[in-house]
This record gives structure tokens, C-alpha cells and sequence, in this order.
């Protein structure tokens, strides 16, 4: 009986640990399938994405993702991510409620069918990229001088009135600065000899009496005009093309021979010989000095040049004209359109005195005019017409021509409107100064539009 009991005791006992061993080997099992599934999620291939949405720990070789522009909640950071986007075939309207709003639809587009256009409706790619502003705005140069001659400084707006055409104007502008200079020196080569040479030694003082900041270009004229040096601020340019005219001849001096053995051929009893016996008809020569063709050039040439300059066209010459293809006229308009000023220094017989009581007639000895000049200077405010006879005073001349020119008042206003729109207008300059004259132009003329 004791050897069944223990059989018995083996048979009971055997089917509980069989059952023991199996709970626990199932219970092993899920822990090593986790352990193996983290292990194949710790590498994911580089183009996957992680399905958690956990940070990542802070990493000491990259630094950490930026922050979001807008803080959690605001109406910015509510727009849908990659996960959030509807599925083809889901309808945008029946998105569930998460706090997003559907943009408002767009309003309607009107075309026009191409190649047609409404009536009265100007086309705007005609018109693209031009603006175009209609502006006018005269400056005027004042110089200001005392019973003696000297310039006077230290004048304000409140002393100066302009009138154009009767009508006070409204200052809006005014300096006293000076303005750096563009000359065009105007040479006579057509002048007597004796004056002609009188002035090439004159050459270095006139370079020397432009500043660094000048600009200027050289011309010579007598039957024709020609442009020796253009525009340059470099003085050694101006003096290398004054040194290569001192070898330039000018004409004879003295007036024309009409009569006596030297005015024509051998004589038989008063007649040429082996001629007619005809009695002669003398005529002086007609040789051409063409001052306006010559201003005119100059003037078109410093009209390109910059408007935050002073332009002047500086004569040297004997104030002739004679055969010139343009009228004084003409020149004067041009001059008056590109607010260029005229000076001059004059040689030869018209800086002798009394010269300037004859200087009227405007045909002296059949040689041409000789009162251009200083109609030109009163007409373009360039002041008076210097008359030297010795080297001296055409030095001291050219400084006080520079000084003068650069070191002057300039007002400045926007016109009224008048009736004649381009039409050339008078101006008047007032100052309320007792005893003090006043250099200014006469007038202007507005440039055309």
C-alpha cells in the first residue's frame, strides 16, 4: 500500500508542474518580444518617420530645433500639419471641428478676352514706367557793388525783391556761396597783331586766376570758329594749349589802305597800266570776325554742363562782328535758355578813350559791329566790358572777371503762371539798399517743353 500511495502522490503532483512551467514560460516570452521590437525601432531607416511624438534628449553635437514663431494656441499655429491634411477623396467640408477655420472663398476674377479692350480706356502698358513732372524753377546771379566799385557781402533775402514782367515774385531759394565755374574762353586771333601779342603774354595769369574746382575749355574765331581744349579742370591742359598759340599771327594793324601807290598796281597818268584808263574804286577788304557764331558755339557746349555750375563765356577780342551766320538775337535766346553769363575784356582801338561814344554806330570804318559786346554782358548780367590797353590791367581784369563771376548772390523762385507759356519774361532786381548797384540779367527764357 505504502508503494501506490507514492505512486499516486507522483501522478497528482506532475500535471501542476507541467502547468507551473508553462505560465512561466509564457510569461517570458512577451518580455523578450518587446526587448526585440525595441531594438528594430531604436535604428529606423533614414527616409522613415517616427510614428511617437516624443522629443528627442538634448544632443551635445547639434543644437536644438527652433522654436515655433507663434505661441501654442494663437490662430498661426493652429495651421494643419502633414498628418492633418485630408485624405484624397475626403471632403474639405466635412472636416471634423479642431479649432481651424476654412479660409473665405475668393471673389471673382473679371478678364477680358484677349485682343479686346473697353472703349475709352487707355491702354496702361503704353504708359508703363513714364512719369513725366513739368517743373520751372530760375535762378538768378546778383552781384551787388558800392559807389566804388567794391563788392558788397553780408546782404539777406529780406533785401533783395524780384519782379518778372511787373509782378513780385516769391524768393524760395538764396545763397551767398560760391559757385565753382565753367568758362569758355573765347579768343580773337582775328585781332591786330600788336594787341594779339600784347595778350599771349598775358596767358599764365589768366590760368592762374581759375580755381581747382574750374572747369574750362578754350576757343579761337576770327572767319571761323574752332575748339582748341574742351572742358577740363586740369590747369596744365589750359596752359599747354595757350602755349601752342603764342606762335599765332594776328592781322595787320592799322586801317585798310585805300589809296596811293600801295593800294594798287603800277600807274600810267593816274590809269593801271597796260589797262583801261577807268577810274579806280577802292573798297576795303570785308574780313570776317564772327563773334555771334562763336558765343553760339560756346553757349551750346556749356549747356551740357552740370546746372550745379556758374557758366560764363569769357570774350578776349576788339568787340568786331562782321559776317556771322547767326543774329545777335538768336544767340541771345540761347544764352538766356541756359542762364549763361557773358564777360568780356576788349583790346585794340575799342579800349582807347572816348571809344565808348563811337562804340553806337554800329559800323565803324566798314569793319563791322562794335557794340555787341556790351550788349551781350547787360543782357546776360555779365557786367561791364572791361577796356585794357596795358598788360597790367588785363591781368588785374581776368581776377576781377573770376571773382566777380563765382562770388555772387543767387536768388532763386518758382514763377507764377502768365499767359504766353514759353514766351521770354522780363526780370527786375530791387535792392533795398541805398547807394549800391546792382548786376543781374535782364530776363530769361524758359526752356521749351
Amino acid at each position: 500500500m505504502a508503494l501506490i500511495s507514492t505512486r499516486g502522490w507522483q501522478s497528482a503532483i506532475a500535471p501542476s508542474l507541467l502547468a507551473f512551467l508553462f505560465c512561466l514560460a509564457f510569461a517570458a516570452f512577451p518580455a523578450q518580444a518587446q526587448s526585440g521590437s525595441g531594438q528594430t525601432q531604436s535604428q529606423p531607416p533614414a527616409n522613415s518617420q517616427s510614428s511617437q511624438d516624443i522629443p528627442d534628449a538634448p544632443s551635445t553635437v547639434q543644437p536644438p530645433a527652433p522654436k515655433p514663431a507663434f505661441p501654442p494656441g494663437s490662430p498661426a499655429s493652429a495651421e494643419p500639419g502633414p498628418r492633418e491634411q485630408n485624405q484624397p477623396g475626403q471632403d474639405s467640408k466635412s472636416t471634423p471641428q479642431t479649432g481651424q477655420q476654412n479660409p473665405p472663398p475668393m471673389p471673382p476674377v473679371q478678364t477680358i478676352a484677349p485682343g479686346s479692350m473697353p472703349r475709352n480706356q487707355i491702354n496702361p502698358a503704353e504708359n508703363l514706367y513714364k512719369l513725366r513732372v513739368i517743373t520751372n524753377f530760375v535762378q538768378i546771379p546778383v552781384m551787388v557793388k558800392d559807389a566804388d566799385g567794391r563788392r558788397v557781402d553780408g546782404l539777406s533775402p529780406s533785401d533783395f525783391t524780384v519782379n518778372e514782367n511787373g509782378r513780385e515774385q516769391k524768393l524760395t531759394f538764396f545763397t551767398s556761396d560760391p559757385y565753382p565755374l565753367s568758362v569758355a574762353i573765347l579768343l580773337d586771333i582775328g585781332m591786330p597783331d600788336v594787341a594779339l601779342q600784347k595778350v599771349s603774354q598775358t596767358y599764365s595769369a589768366l590760368v592762374g586766376a581759375f580755381s581747382p574746382y574750374d572747369e574750362v575749355a578754350l576757343y579761337t574765331y576770327s572767319s571761323t570758329v574752332s575748339q582748341v581744349s574742351d572742358f577740363s579742370e586740369h590747369p596744365q591742359r589750359l596752359q599747354i594749349a595757350f602755349n601752342e598759340l603764342k606762335s599765332v599771327r594776328g592781322g595787320s594793324s592799322g586801317p585798310p589802305v585805300l589809296g596811293g601807290p600801295l593800294a594798287s598796281g603800277a600807274e600810267v597818268n593816274g590809269a593801271p597800266a597796260g589797262g583801261p584808263i577807268i577810274a579806280p574804286v577802292n573798297t576795303p577788304p570785308r574780313e570776317a570776325h564772327v563773334l555771334n557764331d562763336a558765343i553760339l558755339q560756346a553757349a551750346l557746349d556749356l549747356g551740357k554742363r552740370g546746372r550745379d555750375r556758374r557758366k560764363v563765356i569769357f570774350v578776349i577780342s576788339d568787340g568786331r562782328e562782321l559776317g556771322s551766320k547767326a543774329s545777335y538775337r538768336d544767340v541771345l535766346r540761347v544764352l538766356e535758355t541756359r542762364d549763361i553769363q557773358v564777360k568780356a575784356v576788349v583790346l585794340d582801338s575799342s579800349a582807347l578813350p572816348g571809344f565808348k561814344q563811337v562804340e553806337r554806330i554800329h559800323h565803324l570804318f566798314l569793319q563791322g559791329y562794335s557794340d555787341i559786346l556790351p550788349r551781350y554782358a547787360a543782357a546776360t548780367g555779365g557786367g561791364q566790358v572791361y577796356g585794357e590797353l596795358t598788360r597790367n590791367a588785363i591781368e588785374n581784369a581776368y581776377d576781377e572777371v573770376t571773382s566777380d563771376a563765382r562770388n555772387q548772390y543767387t536768388l532763386g523762385y518758382s514763377p507764377l503762371p502768365i499767359a504766353g507759356g514759353s514766351a521770354c519774361r522780363n526780370i527786375e532786381v530791387i535792392v533795398h539798399r541805398r547807394g549800391l548797384r546792382v548786376t543781374a540779367k535782364d530776363g530769361y527764357c524758359p526752356v521749351p517743353r
